[in-house]
């Protein structure tokens, strides 16, 4: 059995949220791998992948608020989407290779007609190079082995998309969808019914619900706010725990309320919300982590923060 990998005796508790700019070029996991060693975090999570070759933001937890990293796999995402109209790729993106090149008839008032029929609930074809399982493996995987298999669609939702830019062969995108919507795929079946094929150039997230319009730090900037400032500044950069879940109802409840929760109670609170999940705030604590709406009414623990 391996050895477990320790980490360094400087490392410590932090607790919040980061809004990092992600660099083109390094995966997810590396991103966050960085972030962490800037901040000599014992515990760190990120809310959902970005390619390497996506830039923007990435949320990551530190500490506690890992616990609440799976809600945000579910929010909306925001993208500013580059597409290159008549080359398709074996990716859907600039990573893969050219498979082939179309002429670009396309002018604006075909761009036009065609977008709304993206809008909404649509359903697409999970990419080859994605990590969507196919009998346990991933099918990244396969294409890598020059392997295709068949995939079942699956429905997304695209709340809104506009054309920032649109000349010659470079068409960009303002796209803001529901969670598991593959870009690449829209930038391709885009192409596809503008009759010239298209592949993704470039990809930045803008947004990630409810972080819309929240301060992003690049890699460069946390490093020099620790060499300059010392490893206190540092938190400044974080948001609270809560901010993750801040578009959720928030319920209050008294001492006694909090006492019995915090020991697994389901409690009875007058005017709470009649079902779905709710933020829960102890009087005199503040942030206790997340509540679930019983059949009969009462709020139950789901998520809560450790006891300190």
């Amino acid at each position: 059995m391996g050895r477990r990998s320790r980490k360094p005796r400087d490392y410590r508790d932090v607790d919040g949220i980061l809004l990092l700019d992600k660099p083109l070029g390094l995966s997810s996991n590396k991103a966050l791998q960085a972030a962490r060693h800037v901040f000599k975090a014992n515990k760190a999570g990120h809310t959902g992948s970005l390619d390497p070759l996506a830039t923007g933001l990435l949320p990551v937890c530190f500490g506690e608020a890992t616990k609440f990293s799976g809600f945000l796999l579910e929010a909306a995402k925001r993208y500013r989407a580059e597409c290159r109209l008549g080359v398709i790729t074996s990716t859907g993106d600039a990573e893969g290779e050219v498979l082939e090149t179309r002429p670009v008839a396309v002018d604006r008032a075909q761009v036009d007609a065609t977008i709304p029929r993206f809008t909404g609930r649509i359903r697409q074809v999970p990419p080859m190079h994605s990590a969507v399982k196919h009998r346990g493996e991933r099918l990244y995987n396969l294409a890598r082995k020059g392997i295709e298999v068949e995939r079942e669609s699956r429905e997304v939702e695209i709340h809104a998309l506009e054309v920032l830019e649109f000349e010659g062969d470079r068409l960009v995108l303002d796209i803001h969808c529901s969670k598991g919507t593959y870009i690449r795929t829209l930038a391709e079946d885009i192409g596809e019914a503008l009759g010239c094929g298209a592949s993704l150039s470039a990809l930045e997230r803008t947004g990630v619900q409810p972080f819309w319009d929240g301060r992003r730090y690049t890699l460069d900037e946390l490093r020099e706010i620790r060499e300059q400032q010392g490893d206190a500044a540092l938190l400044d950069c974080l948001l609270p725990i809560e901010a993750a879940l801040a578009e959720w109802p928030e319920v209050e409840l008294s001492s006694a309320m909090t006492f019995y929760l915090k020991q697994g109670q389901p409690v009875q609170v007058p005017g709470a919300p009649l079902e779905g999940l709710v933020r829960l705030k102890g009087e005199g604590e503040g942030f206790l982590g997340v509540g679930q709406i019983l059949d009969d009414g009462r709020v139950a623990p789901k998520r809560l923060l450790k006891a300190k």
